[in-house]
């Protein structure tokens, strides 16, 4: 069993007798060094290809311990357990895994899909407030893409948090409602050749703020949605009056919504995103709350956005 630390602390007495590695579940854990060491520990193990891996954490664990899983003797058999609402929600669904290099987010990583996915909604209850918060990110982006009664959904919630904790199935029921969106973009494209890039919505601005602030992910997902939905209104797309309504749900939330880095240095992360093709990178933008559009925009262009919205925040 590959877990983190914290769940140790927290949920040790639940975890059945096997052997175990211990992983500190953060971005500047999630190495290639860190991967090393999990490798060194399975050889210590005398681990074979029919040894099963589980990843029991949140996703910066369960990424790591997928990728030397599904890498080490090329590939053993694993089963993610996300104990997060972020992991729960994105991380853990759709066969990706990997880990940052040189400072750059997920830049190495395979396309490996576990055998099962234990969803246990009883970890919510141990889970702190921020890191609901980056779970309510990635559920308010599948609602913005795919699902505009989820997004209404959402709007109409008192306190979910605490919802959810308390384990209400009405709650849990929309945590199961955003799965199911990822899952079906997923299963539809595994590869990310058309439709799963949709599920980038924010996350080309969002890794770019990551880089330069080392904020969490759903933090810097909820600050990219904004700005992406700002462009989306400033090309034409959207109506405006709905990137409103978005800063107000997420506000609703206690996400962030103000870009915390300056233009400049987001211009110079953006140009190591993997979705970059020479002058251009693909954008997801909105044509309405609950749809979205794979959009080319060049690096100029979004230069000449990012400088307008330092003059007019």
């Amino acid at each position: 069993m590959i877990v983190d630390e914290n769940v140790i602390r927290l949920y040790g007495h639940r975890l059945p007798e096997m052997p175990l590695i211990a992983i500190v579940g953060t971005e500047t854990e999630k190495t290639l060094e860190t991967v090393f060491s999990v490798y060194k520990q399975l050889t210590e193990f005398k681990s074979d290809r029919a040894t099963l891996v589980w990843c029991v954490g949140g996703g910066i664990t369960t990424d790591i311990g997928a990728y030397a899983a599904s890498t080490y003797m090329r590939g053993l058999p694993f089963i993610l357990v996300p104990t997060t609402l972020l992991a729960q929600v994105d991380a853990s669904i759709g066969g990706k895994c990997g880990v940052n290099f040189d400072g750059y987010k997920n830049l190495v990583g395979t396309f490996s899909h576990p055998e099962e996915i234990v969803v246990d909604y009883s970890f919510l209850q141990t889970l702190p407030d921020r890191e609901l918060k980056n779970g309510f990110g990635e559920m308010i982006k599948h609602a913005c893409i795919a699902d505009y009664s989820l997004f209404k959904e959402l709007e109409s919630r008192d306190n979910l948090a605490d919802q959810l904790q308390k384990g209400q199935k009405d709650a849990l029921s929309l945590i199961e409602q955003s799965i199911s969106i990822k899952i079906k973009i997923v299963s539809r494209d595994e590869r990310e050749g058309g439709q799963r890039k949709l599920l980038n919505f924010g996350h080309t601005f969002a890794h770019a703020i990551e880089a330069e602030t080392g904020i969490p992910h759903g933090q810097a997902v909820s600050i990219g949605m904004v700005m992406a939905i700002h462009l989306s209104v400033e090309l034409g797309m959207l109506k405006k009056g709905n990137d409103g309504r978005l800063i107000h749900l997420l506000t609703q939330y206690g996400l962030p919504v103000t870009l915390p880095v300056s233009p400049e240095r987001l211009i110079h992360a953006l140009w190591h995103d993997k979705k970059k093709h020479g002058e251009e990178i693909d954008m997801v933008l909105l044509s309405e709350i609950g749809r979205a559009e794979l959009v080319p925009v060049s690096i100029k262009r979004l230069k000449e956005f990012l400088s307008d919205l330092r003059q007019h925040p």
